[in-house]
């Protein structure tokens, strides 16, 4: 067996234990012509080669384990491990600051009997305007506001595009709430061409502007856990009539728009086959980074898309996973 001894790695070894043991090896061939002999020689021939077989196997294995011996003997003294070493720590996983916002301000309208909805981020200009009682001449259909796909359809400029979708598929009365994200072209310390929304939806036969009011200032009150300053601006959207915007005072003393609200318009719901004589509609659109900023101290909206480890591992007290 010197040929063995030459051998240094396992592809070697493998082609040897072929070349002697194989199924076109001299002793498989041996044995393929046992039947030919008459038995006590079979017997005596049988014997001798299995004996043959069994020592060339021990070689193998033998030659095998030293080889492998080898290879780890040279892979720690290539890669040192120094056991005195303290172990590297690894840190737990942690849901994103949005996300946290996002989980509270579901769980909060859960509580009042919101149902949580979804819709397409890629829309329709139907259901993205059309259906929202935007006319063709706002500056919202404009390519310096809204990214465009073609001539049809845009990414979602508000979740109240799922609005109509709500409305067409469920019947009324409903109370609904569709968080997820929208685009725009606009970015700043205030602004990001993506960010996260959460649109809310009443339709009864009872609703008034003082219910959105109440509800709205009750949320405030809960998602940052403590009283503000708010305030609300008469303002104008084209899906609804009167239309407000809601402030919120920061500790500077400035006022930062969180969210938009007001009656859905009766043309909203002409669209969507509801009698506006029978039942009456409120809506609302949070914005979540604002929400965020002002519960974070955060100055930047930007900071959260960034993904600074150093800004994220501040957030590690929140919610886990």
């Amino acid at each position: 067996m010197y040929e063995i001894k030459k051998i240094d790695d396992i592809t070697s070894l493998n082609n040897f234990k072929s070349k002697y043991l194989g199924k076109n090896s001299v002793l498989c061939f041996y044995f393929s012509k046992l039947i030919t002999l008459e038995i006590s020689e079979r017997i005596q021939c049988s014997v001798f080669l299995n004996s043959c077989k069994k020592k060339i196997q021990d070689k193998i294995n033998y030659k095998k384990k030293k080889l492998q011996d080898n290879q780890l003997n040279q892979q720690k003294n290539k890669h040192f491990l120094d056991c005195t070493l303290p172990g590297r720590k690894i840190e737990k996983g942690n849901l994103h600051p949005l996300t946290v916002i996002i989980n509270e301000i579901k769980k909060f309208f859960n509580y009042l009997g919101f149902k949580t909805f979804y819709g397409p981020e890629i829309e329709s200009t139907y259901y993205n305007f059309d259906a929202l009682n935007i006319p063709n001449d706002h500056p919202t259909k404009s390519m310096n506001d809204t990214f465009w796909f073609d001539i049809n359809h845009v990414l979602r400029t508000q979740t109240s595009s799922v609005q109509i979708r709500i409305l067409e598929k469920y019947s009324v009365p409903i109370r609904a709430i569709v968080p997820g994200k929208v685009y725009r072209r606009d970015y700043d310390h205030t602004h990001t061409p993506m960010f996260h929304q959460v649109e809310g939806l009443i339709v009864d036969t009872s609703i008034s502007f003082s219910h959105l009011k109440w509800i709205l200032e009750n949320f405030i009150v809960k998602i940052l856990n403590k009283n503000v300053k708010v305030r609300f601006r008469s303002s104008y959207f084209p899906f609804t009539c009167p239309s407000a915007e809601m402030d919120i005072q920061d500790k500077h003393g400035k006022w930062l728009e969180i969210l938009g609200c007001g009656m859905v318009h009766p043309n909203v719901l002409k669209y969507c086959n509801i009698d506006s004589n029978t039942y009456l509609a409120c809506a609302f659109g949070i914005g979540v980074e604002r929400i965020a900023m002002l519960k974070y101290a955060v100055s930047d909206i930007r900071y959260f898309f960034e993904n600074d480890i150093r800004f994220l591992k501040q957030f590690y007290n929140s919610e886990k996973y």
